[in-house]
């Protein structure tokens, strides 16, 4: 099979159908052959996301951000994943960026949800006393 579009189409299948690490394989062969196809990488994220394969996602959506800096929905991805990964602080500002260019009040209570997660991380981080002398 080598057909971008074809390819495509069994990742879409294998998504919907449950199973986003089979869809994961065909979409990266698509993604080798069709670098710069937003479609292509967009939906392998998707099946890295929800595959949990969560290193390769990030991967992905960083080079679909560099592709587009104002997609929000791949910002939105971006900032899931990183959230997904605990990195709250790396996620907020990608977040933000989502939720300024899609409007969507979903997406600024995400923010508000991460926000919480990084101030409560400061807060209960103790402060390292300073060196004695």
């Amino acid at each position: 099979m080598t057909d971008v579009q074809e390819l495509l189409s069994k990742g879409r299948e294998f998504r919907a159908a449950g199973d986003p690490s089979s869809a994961a394989r065909y979409l990266a062969e698509a993604a080798e052959q069709a670098p710069q196809d937003r479609t292509v990488l967009t939906e392998l994220a998707l099946a890295h996301f929800q595959s949990a394969a969560l290193g390769k996602a990030e991967g992905v959506l960083t080079a679909l951000v560099d592709l587009d800096p104002s997609d929000g929905y791949t910002r939105l991805l971006l900032g899931r994943t990183l959230s997904r990964q605990s990195r709250h602080a790396e996620a907020l500002p990608q977040l933000r960026l989502a939720a300024a260019l899609t409007r969507d009040p979903e997406i600024e209570t995400e923010v508000t949800r991460v926000q919480t997660r990084v101030t409560a991380a400061v807060t209960t981080d103790p402060v390292a006393p300073p060196p004695s002398l």
